[in-house]
C-alpha cells in the first residue's frame, strides 16, 4: 500500500498501482521508497520536471537495481521528489512543494534526492533510493541525519535511471540504521574489489578549512575524536596538486558538459519550463565546448591517479561531509548558492576520483544534523560501511557486531 499520509512533501502523487516484490528474504517488512528518476512498472518516471512527466509513458519494468531490493522483500510504498532532472544540492524543486526536512523543519533536506531522505528522516520509509552525481546521496543524508553511501562510480547498474552526467552518476540509497543499510549493500554489491584492509586513517587540513565556522569546527574535532576511538589516529597528509578551486570547477564543467549532452536537444527544442538555478546550470552546459571538457577530463585523470596513490589499498580519508547543517530553507538565493559552492569543494572529490564515500549521522551543530565522511579507495564500499558500522556504535557507546 502506498504512503497516504505525507506531512512531509517526500512522496509525489502517483496512481495506486501494485509494485511486486517477495514475500521473505534479507529486506522482508521494510519499506521502500524511490527517487522519482528510476523506472518503476507502471509508473511514469517524471524526474522533476513536469513537461517530461507528460511526455512519458508509463515503465514497462522497474529499474533493475531497485527489482534486487523488492526481490529481497522490501514492500514499495511510492516515488519520491527530486530537485528538477536531479541538477540540484538544496532540494528545492520550483515546481513541486519543497520536501520538509524532520530532523531541521526550518532548514532545507538537500537535494537532488530531497523526497527520499526527507521520507526515510521521517519514519515514511525504511529504505530510499536515490543517487549521487554531484552529492545527492550524502549531502540530504547530512542534512537530514542519515547513512549515505555514494558507491564506486559504475559498481551498482543505473539502467533504467534517467542520466545526468554518466561519468558522475551513481546509484544510492538512504537508511537511519546500518543493520538496514549494510542489508542493502550486501544485496547490491557482490563483495568488495580492492585488496587490503583499510587501516590507515588519514586527513587533509585544506578539507578541514572549508566549515562554515567555530562552533562546525568544535563539533567536527568532537566527531573525529570519537571516530578515532573506533578507526585508530587520523594522520596528516599532503594536499593534491590542483587546488579546491580548480577542483570544484573541474567536476562543474565536466558535469554541466555532460548534462547538455544528455538533455539539450530536448531542452532546446521547446520552453521545458527550468526552474531558476536548474535553468542558468544548463545554459552553463551549452557554452561549454569539446576541447573545455577534455582539459577538464585530463585534470580529473591526473586527480584520481593522484588519490589513488595517496590511498593505496589501505589508507580512506576522513572529512566533513559538507560545510555543517543545512542551510536555512528560507535563505537566500545567495546565500543557497554560496553554501553550495563551498560543499562542493568537499563533495566533488569522490565525484571526479569515482572513489566510494560513506557519510554518518554522528553529529549535530545548531539543533541539526552534521555527517562525518569517509572516503576509500575504488571498491571497497562494503569496508567502508564496515568501518561505518564501528564509528557508529562507538559515537552511540555500544559495541559493534563488526
Amino acid at each position: 500500500m502506498l504512503v497516504t499520509s505525507d506531512p512531509f512533501n517526500a512522496f509525489l502523487e502517483t496512481p495506486q498501482v501494485t509494485v511486486p516484490n517477495k514475500e521473505n528474504g534479507a529486506l522482508a517488512g521494510l519499506r521502500l521508497a524511490v527517487k522519482d528518476i528510476y523506472d518503476v512498472a507502471a509508473l511514469v518516471t517524471g524526474c522533476g520536471n513536469p513537461e517530461m512527466a507528460k511526455k512519458s509513458l508509463p515503465a514497462r519494468r522497474t529499474a533493475p537495481s531497485v527489482q534486487v531490493i523488492l526481490d529481497a522483500g522490501a514492500r514499495f510504498v511510492g516515488k519520491t521528489q527530486t530537485d528538477e532532472l536531479a541538477f540540484s544540492l538544496m532540494g528545492q524543486n520550483a515546481h513541486y512543494p519543497h520536501p520538509v526536512n524532520p530532523a531541521a523543519p526550518n532548514r532545507v533536506t538537500g537535494g537532488s534526492s530531497s523526497g527520499s531522505a526527507a521520507a526515510v528522516a521521517a519514519g515514511l520509509a525504511d529504505i530510499a533510493v536515490g543517487s549521487d552525481t554531484g552529492g545527492s546521496i550524502r549531502a540530504p543524508a547530512s542534512f537530514c541525519g542519515l547513512i549515505g553511501l555514494r558507491t564506486t562510480h559504475g559498481l551498482i547498474s543505473l539502467d533504467g535511471a534517467m542520466r545526468l552526467a554518466p561519468s558522475l552518476d551513481c546509484f544510492g540509497w538512504f537508511a537511519r540504521d546500518i543493520d538496514a543499510y549494510e542489508a542493502v549493500a550486501k544485496l547490491l554489491i557482490a563483495g568488495d574489489a580492492h585488496a587490503g584492509e583499510l587501516a590507515r586513517p588519514l586527513r587533509l587540513d585544506m578539507l578541514d578549512a572549508l566549515l562554515a565556522g567555530p562552533a562546525e569546527i568544535a563539533e567536527y574535532e568532537r566527531m573525529r575524536a570519537m571516530a578515532e576511538s573506533a578507526i585508530g589516529d587520523v594522520a596528516p597528509a599532503a594536499a593534491f596538486g590542483a587546488s579546491l578551486d580548480e577542483l570544484y570547477w573541474c567536476f562543474r564543467k565536466v558535469q554541466a558538459y555532460e548534462a547538455w549532452q544528455e538533455h539539450g536537444e530536448w531542452l532546446a527544442s521547446a520552453d521545458r519550463k527550468l526552474g531558476p538555478g536548474v535553468k542558468e546550470r544548463f545554459e552553463y552546459g551549452a557554452g561549454l565546448d569539446a576541447a573545455s571538457y577534455d582539459a577538464e577530463t585530463a585534470r580529473r585523470d591526473a586527480f584520481r591517479e593522484e588519490l589513488a596513490v595517496l590511498l593505496g589499498d589501505d589508507g580512506f580519508l576522513v572529512l566533513p561531509t559538507v560545510p555543517g547543517a543545512a542551510p536555512l530553507a528560507a535563505g537566500s538565493h545567495d546565500e543557497l548558492l554560496a553554501y553550495r559552492e563551498r560543499a562542493l569543494k568537499l563533495l566533488c572529490l569522490s565525484g571526479l576520483s569515482g572513489f566510494p564515500q560513506i557519510t554518518l549521522p554522528i553529529g549535530m551543530v545548531d539543533a541539526a544534523p552534521f555527517g562525518l565522511s569517509l572516503l576509500g579507495p575504488a571498491g571497497s564500499d562494503l569496508a567502508l560501511v564496515s568501518l561505518g558500522r564501528r564509528v557508529i556504535a562507538a559515537a552511540s557507546g555500544t559495541s559493534s557486531k563488526d
